[in-house]
């Protein structure tokens, strides 16, 4: 079996650094692109010179203000980021059309098959990326290895501006003294239950027992050994970053608890995930969009390790955005809403040497479900514990 290459490339501060590049005079300026502190927006992007007073994206923008008073502020301009995310996606399929977008800004590439064409994937990454920074002005971030977990985790070991090539031999040894919470998959609350098992670097992970792990992360536990050891069978899946799927609600009246919140939560989340595989998408980015009783609106994102149609997914990925990035400490909310980007189309007949079990079950049940609400309607036919959330 050929010996895959994968990169994956990822711009450096993207919609700061276009800014800073439309602006000569912003460079080597803290700036943020973001709503402004005074109406309570949020970071969308920070640049490098004002990340070193602890600015990151999703912060708010009252908080980034306090951290650096002197940054400088710049609303978002999409459209002008989207025309040179286009141009950067038109030089990455020159050397491959198996090209899979994760966002606007990032890409993984197998360029396998583009070898004999182009060179080894080390020149091929190389050539990629002097050609963003002659024709664009800009820096990219690119990882070489021989899967995408791999070639993810090269491209941010030397930001900004970084190239790593992860040979498939030094792998293992790479890892081993990295945070247990660079793997995929390993989100906070998974950190800490892994830490109160004296599990910090990967090393910490491999030797912990089998089923102390199993008790702990449960079906994603094989999982995270393989990608422990470097091991990654996923496929690079042509797709589209710029298409998104979403739903929203509007409240009639103000809503703080959070059990009702959830119920709005999960059926939001149902509609999101049904027409993902009407559609034949899996999504890899999923979004929460909050407006509290003043009309501000914040959003908060996360990108899961697997893309994923899975309504059970989208539900506890949606519920875990607000329980824990919103820092909503008990305001009330007016609106909720749930979107998925980062769409992928799975291959077909592509067949996964390390298959998630429960993965596979959720996705049979919702197949399932969703041909007998076609048939019978979603007011005879529901998950029944949707219905006795709601009812309680």
């Amino acid at each position: 079996m050929k010996t895959r290459t994968i990169l994956h490339v990822d711009m450096d501060a993207f919609y700061a650094s276009i800014e800073m590049l439309e602006d000569p005079a912003l460079r080597d300026k803290p700036v943020i692109v973001g709503g402004i502190p005074e109406k309570r927006g949020v970071v969308a992007a920070a640049s490098y010179e004002v990340r070193k007073y602890g600015v990151h994206s999703a912060m708010s923008s009252y908080q980034a203000k306090k951290l650096c008073p002197q940054a400088i502020f710049i609303s978002p301009r999409m459209g002008l980021y989207a025309r040179y995310s286009k141009r950067i996606f038109a030089i990455l399929r020159e050397y491959t059309p198996l090209v899979e977008p994760i966002s606007i800004d990032e890409a993984f590439l197998d360029v396998t098959g583009s070898r004999n064409l182009f060179g080894p994937g080390s020149q091929i990454g190389r050539t990629i990326k002097r050609r963003i920074r002659e024709e664009l002005g800009l820096t990219a971030s690119i990882g070489v290895a021989t899967n995408k977990f791999l070639a993810k985790l090269a491209s941010d070991l030397e930001k900004p501006d970084g190239f790593v090539v992860i040979p498939p031999e030094t792998a293992t040894a790479r890892l081993a003294d990295l945070p247990v919470g660079k793997l995929w998959g390993v989100g906070q609350v998974l950190q800490r239950e892994l830490a109160r098992q004296g599990v910090h670097k990967i090393r910490d992970l491999l030797v912990l027992p089998v089923e102390r792990l199993e008790a702990i992360a449960g079906s994603h536990s094989r999982r995270l050994r393989e990608l422990a050891r470097g091991i990654d069978t996923r496929p690079v899946v042509v797709g589209e970053a710029s298409k998104s799927i979403g739903a929203e609600t509007t409240f009639t009246k103000d809503i703080s608890e959070t059990r009702r919140l959830f119920a709005e939560l999960d059926a939001l989340a149902t509609r999101v995930a049904k027409r993902l595989r009407k559609e034949g998408y899996r999504a890899h980015t999923i979004q929460l969009k909050a407006r509290y009783a003043d009309f501000t609106t914040v959003t908060r994102a996360v990108t899961i390790p697997v893309p994923s149609a899975s309504t059970q997914t989208l539900m506890r990925t949606a519920r875990d955005l607000l329980q824990t990035r919103l820092d909503r400490h008990g305001r009330p909310l007016r609106l909720l809403g749930v979107s998925a980007s980062g769409l992928v189309r799975p291959a077909e007949g592509e067949p996964e040497l390390f298959p998630d079990r429960q993965r596979e079950q959720d996705e049979r049940v919702d197949h399932l479900l969703d041909a007998l609400q076609d048939k019978y309607g979603a007011q005879k036919i529901w998950r029944g514990y949707q219905r006795r959330e709601e009812d309680a």
